[in-house]
């Protein structure tokens, strides 16, 4: 039995203009910072606290390469005296013509394309962009690699938005085409606890808030 606290990482410059952000590596603003803070703050009471579950402290600390998961994950792990180890199976899903852009302006360059990925956004992945089932296959061999190695652990993976409902989707049995409609939001340093056991996955937590997750 192994668990992820799977984590979108901390508020971006493009968040306000609400653009995608798939491989583009864009900064956290001074609010992401601040999340990567509160993270770092939730992270170090990660210990064995008495509770029902007795949840034992984080054993690793995972994070995509791209700068604002590195930049959120860096303060947890730096709280809990490990080493942030970064995997590029953790990447973002490329959004390929669609990256940089609004919707309103992928309607204007594309608008077809985007209907049908509106419709079926795995079918129907945006133009010169990756198959998001490849992209959650990569990524789920890497917390698979990582329940290899920590056994009976409890792992911080700092990622991205798409990719983490991907993720779920795949290992929850959901269909990967409807992430959007069952995860419509995942919220910037929030806390979504996943338990793979004997090949199987449970749901622990969504969307908890770290501020009012800490033990």
């Amino acid at each position: 039995m192994t668990d992820f606290v799977l984590v979108r990482h901390g508020e971006t410059v493009w968040h306000a203009e609400n653009r995608y952000a798939g491989r583009t590596d864009v900064l956290l603003t001074e609010h992401g910072r601040k999340q990567a803070a509160e993270l770092g703050a939730w992270a170090a009471g990660q210990r064995l606290d008495g509770g029902p579950e007795r949840r034992r402290r984080l054993d690793a600390v995972l994070s995509s390469p791209l700068s604002r998961a590195r930049l959120t994950a860096e303060p947890a792990a730096a709280a809990l005296g490990l080493t942030p180890r970064v995997d590029e199976r953790l990447y973002e899903v490329d959004f390929g013509r669609g990256e940089g852009l609004t919707r309103a302006e992928m309607r204007e360059r594309f608008p077809a394309e985007l209907d049908a990925f509106l419709t079926d956004p795995v079918a129907h992945h945006l133009p010169g962009g990756e198959d998001p089932a490849a992209a959650a296959d990569r990524a789920i061999g890497c917390l698979t690699d990582i329940a290899q190695e920590v056994p009976e652990g409890r792992v911080l993976v700092v990622a991205h938005s798409t990719l983490v409902r991907l993720v779920l989707c795949q290992l929850l049995g959901i269909p990967l085409a409807r992430y959007r409609q069952v995860f419509p939001r995942l919220e910037n340093g929030a806390l979504t606890e996943l338990r793979l056991r004997h090949g199987r996955a449970s749901l622990l937590r969504l969307n908890a808030p770290a501020t009012a997750a800490r033990p």
